[in-house]
């Protein structure tokens, strides 16, 4: 069974989503984002300016077969043919087809309003997909 765990409140995603590709190859993992390509242009950009003194490897599910068999971090706008890895990050906003072969799925939602509709339909996907979910409130955190 697939695990959704739903990263709430976060100010900035893309930063978010850069911090916890940084946390997921620390960590030895492998992950795959998809989205559209216009967040994954903006997502490929945050991820070379996250820190000047480290790489975060990475490249595009288009780029050649042993960039892509090398690189901890696999972009890609859909998921067809793409050999699941340990996490999926959806920046997408619909629950991507093939979801369900990755052990773990994250979601990133922000305080904007136009993100929190999409997410509470990808909540409810991922629920009737039997899905196991998971919620980390990040507002909660800021609160005194």
């Amino acid at each position: 069974m697939t695990q959704v765990a739903f990263h709430f409140n976060v100010e900035d995603r893309l930063h978010h989503s850069c911090r916890l590709v940084r946390k997921g190859i620390a960590a030895g993992t492998s992950l795959v984002v998809t989205g559209p390509w216009d967040v994954l242009d903006q997502f490929d950009r945050a991820l070379w300016a996250l820190s000047a003194t480290e790489f975060l490897p990475h490249c595009r599910a288009s780029d050649s077969d042993s960039l892509v068999q090398k690189s901890s971090v696999l972009l890609c706008e859909s998921l067809t043919g793409i050999a699941a890895r340990d996490v999926l990050v959806n920046l997408g906003q619909t629950a991507p087809d093939g979801f369900e072969v990755f052990p773990r799925v994250i979601e990133v939602v922000s305080t904007d309003e136009a993100e929190r509709g999409p997410a509470r339909l990808r909540w409810k996907h991922y629920a009737q997909a039997g899905s196991e979910l998971v919620k980390h409130d990040l507002g909660a955190r800021a609160a005194p």
